[in-house]
């Protein structure tokens, strides 16, 4: 082999993508190229589920300019590819790769294909694809590759918030020439046009371009970008523990046995799965995440990942407020806002998720109060510093919990108070009404 890529991959919260990214490389570490991880801070098992599939894996602080030049820093190949984590390279891309460096360019990306519901997706990226080769400007999503002393020449990546591919396109445009545009098709999925419109997308890019033509401060472009849209769907967090008898439902179990206190637990913790992709067929919600305690690969949270399609994500940090915020915001650092319900209130339906995220589009946070003094359902469109202080499992969550939003400025609204089964009276009450339902 006379040339060795070496691919570096940023990434952060990507546990739903980063297996398929990763299995798609094994074929180019088995040829002998190098494939780097470069993670983030992510809150779920990104990193871990990423450590057996990479040559290395490395943290770096925050940023995809910063992570990207610290798996450059390390890198043993001759030529850089950098790849989001949500692409798939071509079969042949290292030799596509070795073709064009061989005929003199010293830098390129591929052709793409966007990945997902939206009808549109085709016409755009055709549009994407035609525009790189008009200005000679490559963006992340179509797998930019550079050899390395050039990069190096180039300075790098401008550690900005947005913006950082154009700023180095630019640059090697102006140092190698226009990129290689290689006609392979590299694919790239489509959920941030899924999630908050085609159209809508579509215009946003391209005022942000424009703008940062126009020199615009790219932090400030960076948080236009992030803000989620008026209108953009809220991902669902479904907090979760593995339903092991004698762990959950310990006040049932006292009375029940701890067989009968988790069968219990599953029932409700399934009620609330079907509750929340109902939801997300009615449009209600987008994503639907489960959030697991202890681990995403116990047997029960990967039966319901297959039966409901759900993304799994580990729960991190060292009380519920710490779990619960790790959570919100890697869902707002998605781009969307994001409402996070337990499994313990069987209320929680499609109407009640269709309010809350109607309260949340018009405030930065929405609250379900439970009858017991804490909330069955809490939601963010901003990442709020919201748990702080907090007593859990006691009567003041709720009152605590709306002292902390005033102390923040932030505006919110309520839903009506629900009531989990928590007790043996819970149970009772869930099971007469349930057969009030069913009518017998």
């Amino acid at each position: 082999m006379t040339m060795r890529l070496s691919i570096i991959v940023p990434a952060l919260d990507e546990a739903g993508a980063i297996v398929a990214c990763l299995d798609a490389l094994a074929p180019l570490r088995a040829a002998g190229h190098e494939v780097i991880v470069v993670d983030g801070g992510s809150v779920d098992d990104t990193a871990a589920l990423a450590r057996a599939r990479a040559d290395r894996v490395i943290a770096a602080p925050q940023g995809r300019a910063l992570q990207m030049n610290a798996g450059a820093a390390i890198a043993q190949g001759d030529a850089l590819l950098f790849l989001h984590a949500d692409t798939r390279l071509p079969a042949d891309a290292a030799d596509a790769i070795a073709a064009v460096l061989v005929a003199g360019a010293r830098w390129g990306r591929f052709d793409i294909v966007l990945e997902g519901r939206s009808r549109l997706l085709p016409v755009v990226a055709a549009t994407m694809n035609a525009r790189s080769r008009w200005t000679g400007i490559a963006t992340g999503d179509q797998a930019m590759f550079v050899v390395r002393d050039v990069f190096v020449q180039a300075g790098g990546f401008r550690p900005l918030p947005l913006m950082e591919d154009i700023a180095l396109s630019t640059t090697l445009k102006r140092m190698a020439g226009p990129p290689a545009c290689i006609r392979s098709r590299a694919v790239t999925s489509g959920r941030r046009w899924d999630a908050h419109g085609t159209l809508r997308t579509i215009v946003t890019m391209w005022r942000l371009r424009y703008a940062y033509w126009r020199g615009a401060d790219p932090q400030a472009l960076a948080n236009r970008y992030r803000r989620p849209p008026a209108r953009a769907l809220p991902r669902l967090l479904v907090f979760a523990k593995e339903p092991v008898p004698g762990q959950v439902k310990t006040r049932l179990a006292a009375a029940l046995g701890p067989p009968a206190a988790a069968a219990v637990y599953t029932e409700l913790a399934e009620r609330t799965l079907a509750a929340a992709v109902a939801a997300r067929a009615a449009g209600v919600v987008g994503t639907v995440e489960l959030w697991c305690d202890p681990a995403i690969d116990r047997p029960a949270f990967v039966a319901w990942r297959e039966r409901y399609d759900l993304a799994l994500h580990a729960q991190r940090g060292a009380d519920l407020g710490a779990r619960m915020h790790g959570a919100l915001a890697a869902a707002l650092a998605q781009g969307a806002p994001a409402l996070l319900v337990g499994t313990d209130c069987p209320g929680i339906d499609v109407a009640y998720l269709a309010q809350a995220a109607a309260m949340l589009a018009g405030n930065d946070a929405v609250l379900g109060p439970a009858d017991d003094g804490g909330y069955v359902l809490i939601g963010m469109r901003r990442d709020l510093d919201l748990f702080t202080g907090i007593a859990w499992s006691t009567a003041t969550v709720i009152a605590d919990t709306r002292a902390r939003l005033a102390t923040l400025r932030a505006t919110f609204a309520e839903l009506p108070p629900l009531w989990d089964v928590d007790t043996s009276a819970d149970l009772a009450r869930y099971r007469e009404t349930q057969a009030i339902i069913s009518g017998r």
